[in-house]
């Protein structure tokens, strides 16, 4: 089901009610690391602000919310309400949060494992789904009416929020619960490429058998699931999808927060589905910088093709980065375009300048980043980007097929 309201009226006076109190994005600027970019389209309305849509769903139902920093509600100067806090003051019965990679306030390393906690600001229990457990269970939802899932995504098949999707979907699926889904853009919405998942090599930063890069919000995302019945035993979860308004998928979006702790920026993220390759290598991709993913390098890259050094440092969002307090030998790609495509070059160019190849790639994490033993077998025999982008196209084209049964924004 899908509900795409927009009464300006209605909400004019809604928001009014929950800004109260609410900091701008100036004053959350200071000691917060997530505030530093620019939301450019006010014409888009995300799915959370459309609250006349879906709070009547959650009358007199007690709800749980999986959620993270970016879980907010948008107004018109830039400044924002957390959703939790918003549904709270509204007197909403927020039961319980669940937190994805990153935890509730995105502040965790990349794959660090993340405990259940308790909201210091709300005192709400925190239920981690990236810590022992990728799946709610049977108890913690036994006190819930309704789901709820609004957090952002960036479009990119091992950025693991829509893995915790499929088992969010799952566990309300075996539960009877409803699911209310907040869509959000897709800031790298506007095209399909790379290779896609091969079911043997299924895991966490690949559940399903898309291209690295897929091209469906979270709420589209979802309706694939359910129609490939891709949850266990061929579950259906229940879903309801407050869609965006305004939004296709030919425009950009900027986003205003940070998605996890090293996306910093539009460049970064526009770069991560080429340089998020990396992880699966032996190469730094700017972590332990303030220009992660828009950067690489590595102390047994050939300093004299690859003179751009840096020195990974321990910080915010990578306490032991690759090589930390080494110098590498890399390139730097602050002054990329970052256009809507993926691509091999630096990949290619890295592994081709490794001093030391048996160096360069990490097989099992290259192999569930890429979704294939093919890539680093193509890449290793001296393949050019163009020859193995083709062996791509077959599966791209079927998918695009199937991709069209779901989307709402066109």
């Amino acid at each position: 089901m899908i509900l795409n309201v927009f009464k300006n009226t209605v909400l004019f006076f809604l928001l009014a009610f929950i800004s109260c109190g609410s900091k701008t994005n100036k004053q959350l600027s200071n000691g917060n690391k997530f505030t530093n970019m620019v939301q450019d389209d006010k014409n888009i309305v995300v799915g959370a602000n459309q609250t006349e849509a879906y709070l009547p769903l959650l009358n007199e139902k007690r709800v749980g919310i999986v959620a993270n920093q970016t879980t907010v509600i948008f107004k018109n100067d830039n400044s924002y309400t957390h959703l939790v806090d918003s549904l709270i003051s509204l007197n909403v019965n927020v039961e319980k949060v669940f937190s994805p990679e990153h935890g509730f306030r995105g502040n965790a390393d990349a794959g660090e494992h993340v405990d259940d906690g308790v909201d210091i600001k709300t005192g709400l229990s925190i239920f981690s789904l990236h810590g022992k457990s990728k799946k709610p269970s049977k108890e913690q939802l036994a006190d819930i009416d309704i789901m709820i899932f609004d957090i952002q995504d960036i479009g990119v098949r091992f950025y693991t929020y829509i893995s915790t999707l499929h088992y969010l979907m799952e566990a309300c699926a075996e539960n009877n619960i409803p699911l209310i889904i907040l869509d959000r853009p897709n800031p790298n919405g506007q095209y399909i490429d790379g290779p896609t998942m091969e079911k043997e090599h299924q895991s966490f930063l690949g559940m399903h058998p898309i291209p690295l890069v897929y091209g469906m919000t979270i709420g589209e995302y979802a309706q694939m699931i359910n129609g490939e019945k891709w949850l266990s035993n061929d579950v259906q979860c229940k879903i309801t999808i407050i869609s965006n308004a305004n939004y296709t998928h030919d425009k950009s979006y900027s986003l205003l927060i940070r998605p996890s702790p090293n996306i910093p920026n539009d460049l970064s993220i526009k770069l991560y589905p080429s340089l998020g390759l990396f992880e699966g290598t032996n190469i730094n991709a700017g972590r332990g910088t303030e220009f992660q993913f828009q950067r690489y390098g590595a102390p047994f890259l050939n300093p004299e093709t690859m003179t751009f050094t840096y020195t990974p440092r321990s910080n915010f969002g990578a306490k032991s980065p690759k090589h930390k307090d080494m110098l590498c030998y890399g390139e730097d790609l602050r002054n990329e375009k970052g256009n809507n495509e993926m691509t091999l070059k630096w990949i290619i160019k890295a592994y081709e300048n490794s001093t030391d190849k048996s160096l360069f790639f990490l097989t099992n994490g290259f192999t569930k980043h890429a979704g294939t033993t093919k890539l680093q077998k193509q890449i290793e025999s001296g393949l050019t980007e163009a020859e193995v982008k083709a062996t791509w196209q077959k599966d791209l084209d079927a998918f695009k097929k199937i991709r069209s049964k779901y989307l709402i924004y066109k």
